[in-house]
């Protein structure tokens, strides 16, 4: 379908969205809502937060990553322990917001020190090593018990206000939405396109990839740890299995892969569908929802490889493409050289992809 024939099917749907923005924010003031039903829909856009930091690396920059859910993991802890009495390492009790922060910093700078070192892998050799280091870094929170409380687990003061932690999250969401299309804008954000779409040639071509990619793998690891500092406050009780667990990177791979890869709107549309779908499933498939799950997966990947922005002529990508198979039918040269000609045509362009 070409982007002239779907722009009557966008605006339809950027209606759409609107009116659902809309209808988000007097939620709570509706009679019918519930504080359980509250806190379904705020899980919801943790969700779709994670899903979005996630296609920052997956989607833009081109580096799946499975091991994603660790950054989620690290804000979790390094808000739980701050705010529990339970470590012996911690005196007394932090306030809350700056124990999310320094949650946040904390999965900030593991994430760039890993960036570092694994960024200079490529396809699934990248994917794999994160993989790891988040099982390994499950079992370095299970170990350390002095500091984390081992597999005990944490106990965080209770929070009772449903409603405005339900806000601050949708505001989170929307932030990052206009964040990412921001960024898509940008001359950082071609330069993350030109490094999905061709790695070698964006270097021959002066730019800093290994710069570029620890910057944006660092945003997304603080990013991901907000979303898991308030998710730690939220549910009152953290241990490694709930705050370190591998659904939550499928849940983002899923999500990005059915609203579509290295878009704006694709995160959003696909990791709400999927949160709302497997509330489904498990609701009425209690033995079997896992497996129809990933049932799911392999159907998004060999029937929908490009989502459902895809299918409205969206400038999305296919994760079988990121993880070597160029052979794709997508227009990935052109799209390359597209975003380089952009940065060509910059004068400062030397001074600063090529800065240390």
């Amino acid at each position: 379908m070409s982007r002239l024939a779907a722009s009557p099917i966008r605006t339809l749907l950027g209606v759409a969205g609107a009116a659902l923005v809309v209808y988000l924010f007097v939620l709570p003031f509706l009679p019918e809502t519930t504080n359980s039903r509250l806190f379904t829909i705020t899980l919801m856009l943790t969700s779709i937060g994670v899903a979005i930091s996630w296609n920052l690396t997956g989607g833009f920059t081109g580096y799946v990553d499975f091991g994603h859910a660790v950054w989620f993991g690290i804000g979790a802890y390094g808000t739980g322990v701050l705010m529990s009495l339970q470590s012996d390492l911690i005196p007394q009790e932090w306030p809350l917001i700056p124990s999310i922060i320094i949650g946040a910093l904390l999965a900030a700078l593991i994430a760039n020190l890993t960036g570092r070192l694994t960024l200079r892998l490529s396809g699934a050799y990248f994917s794999i090593a994160m993989l790891g280091f988040f099982v390994m870094m499950r079992e370095v929170i299970r170990i350390t018990r002095p500091l984390t409380n081992g597999g005990v687990g944490l106990t965080l003061p209770p929070s009772i206000n449903r409603p405005l932690w339900f806000y601050v999250q949708l505001v989170l969401v929307l932030a990052l939405l206009f964040f990412s299309w921001w960024l898509r804008r940008t001359r950082f954000g071609a330069t993350l396109i030109a490094i999905r779409e061709d790695e070698v040639g964006a270097e021959m071509r002066g730019i800093d990839t290994v710069r570029n990619k620890v910057l944006i793998f660092t945003a997304s690891g603080f990013i991901t740890g907000v979303f898991g500092g308030m998710w730690a406050y939220q549910n009152t009780f953290i241990d490694p299995d709930i705050a370190f667990t591998e659904i939550r990177t499928v849940d983002a791979v899923m999500g990005t892969m059915l609203g579509g890869l290295g878009t704006v709107m694709g995160p959003v549309i696909g990791a709400g569908v999927l949160y709302l779908l497997r509330e489904v499933l498990w609701a009425n498939f209690l033995d079997f929802h896992l497996i129809m799950q990933g049932l799911l997966l392999g159907l998004i990947v060999l029937y929908l490889p490009k989502g459902l922005i895809g299918i409205f002529g969206g400038d999305s990508t296919s994760l079988l493409r990121l993880l070597g198979r160029r052979d794709e039918d997508d227009d990935h040269e052109s799209t390359f050289d597209g975003m380089t000609s952009a940065l060509d045509d910059d004068p400062t362009r030397d001074a600063e992809v090529k800065a240390p």
